[in-house]
């Protein structure tokens, strides 16, 4: 039986090893805020004034119309005028350009005469989710465009069909701006609470039998479960504050803000925050390794966090394979809690599977940490 002095005997202990280690405190409070900072700033999944070059071969009104509906996109940004391919592909092979226009001289007597035109468009295909998005965008433009001659034609004479009979109005919910930021920063808060996991819990338990003071807690008459709990719960704090620091970050930098329950998303942060504690733990008592534990918690735990837990690549664009291995990843489920949380307002009436989900990894964790450590103590 777990007897509460011992543990906040132990949660002391290790409350003024973190302070004294202030390398570590720090690298705690600062690693969490340059990464929102650096994922909210550089990681930005918005298309905006892409590099733009034009060869305008027509010259006439009709062109500089069609022109200046990209010119006033927040999409595009005309750099500036060619006059051969030549000049067009230097731009683009130096990356100057992401984009260019070229439209053909007979691009008015074809408007004028109500026969369709092609405006030919150039992406670099270097960076292939980039131009897919460039490309999209410009053919867009293109089609508001088509869109307002056609109405014109259908103006001027009378009974002629405009040639679309349906306008499709889009609509975003939950994120009406389609801003990354708001979906990128519900995320980081997963990979906050990885990262303070990997370095410090990771290091507790074989940092003691590094330094030779393991046998001396072992005499003492210290419970496994009293050491395990009573060392986590300095790094739980740890851990709940740069929560607090991201989501007050998020609001205050990034305007991102929580349209659901404050208090839920903070229940199921500490949910996962257990399990992803306990399970460095279980590295650290496993290997009795500070450098082996801390890398193998990164690799284990970092990298899925990033590339498997739909934080930057969606999961349905995975081959069936890997979506496989993305349902053992618990930071999946704890990002789709933050995200119905922080974006639709939704709860646990909706996400309780993602819940139930975080409860079993706390557990498993929290299990296997225990066993690992009663076994070594024996």
């Amino acid at each position: 039986m777990i007897k509460p002095e011992r543990l906040l005997a132990v949660a002391r202990k290790e409350f003024i090893h973190v302070i004294r280690d202030w390398r570590s405190l720090f690298l705690a409070i600062a690693i969490p805020v340059i990464l929102i900072l650096l994922f909210g700033y550089a990681l930005t999944l918005d298309l905006k004034k892409v590099p733009t070059v034009v060869w305008d071969q027509s010259r006439t009104a009709e062109s500089r119309e069609l022109l200046s509906l990209y010119q006033g996109s927040p999409y595009f940004s005309i750099l500036r005028f060619e006059e051969t391919y030549a000049r067009l592909q230097s731009a683009l092979d130096s990356g100057e350009a992401m984009i260019a226009l070229v439209i053909p001289g007979d691009f008015s007597e074809k408007i004028h005469g109500g026969r369709n035109v092609s405006v030919q468009i150039i992406v670099d295909g270097s960076d292939a989710n980039t131009s897919r998005l460039a490309m999209g965008y410009a053919e867009s433009v293109g089609m508001i465009y088509s869109m307002n001659v056609r109405a014109e034609q259908a103006r001027l004479v009378p009974g002629m069909n405009p040639g679309q009979a349906v306008e499709l109005v889009p609509r975003s919910f939950y994120n009406p701006g389609l801003r990354s930021q708001n979906v990128i920063i519900p995320g980081i808060i997963a990979i906050v609470m990885i990262v303070i996991a990997a370095m410090l819990t990771s290091v507790t338990v074989a940092r003691e039998w590094e330094t030779g003071t393991m046998e001396q807690l072992i005499s003492t008459p210290l419970r496994g479960p009293e050491l395990i709990f009573g060392k986590v719960v300095p790094y739980f704090v740890i851990g709940m504050t740069d929560v607090i620091i991201a989501v007050v970050m998020g609001k205050v930098l990034f305007q991102v803000h929580i349209v659901g329950n404050a208090g839920l998303l903070f229940a199921m942060s500490s949910l996962f925050l257990t399990g992803a504690l306990f399970f460095g733990m279980t590295l650290s008592i496993v290997l009795k390794s500070q450098v082996l534990a801390n890398q193998i918690a990164i690799v284990s735990g970092f990298l899925p966090t990033l590339i498997l837990s739909g934080f930057v690549f969606a999961i349905d664009n995975m081959p069936v394979v890997i979506r496989g291995l993305t349902t053992i990843v618990p930071a999946k489920y704890f990002i789709s809690l933050m995200r119905g949380i922080y974006m639709k307002g939704i709860g646990l009436e909706i996400l309780y599977m993602d819940a139930v989900f975080l409860v079993i990894y706390a557990g498993l964790t929290m299990t296997l940490a225990n066993r690992k450590f009663k076994f070594k103590l024996e």
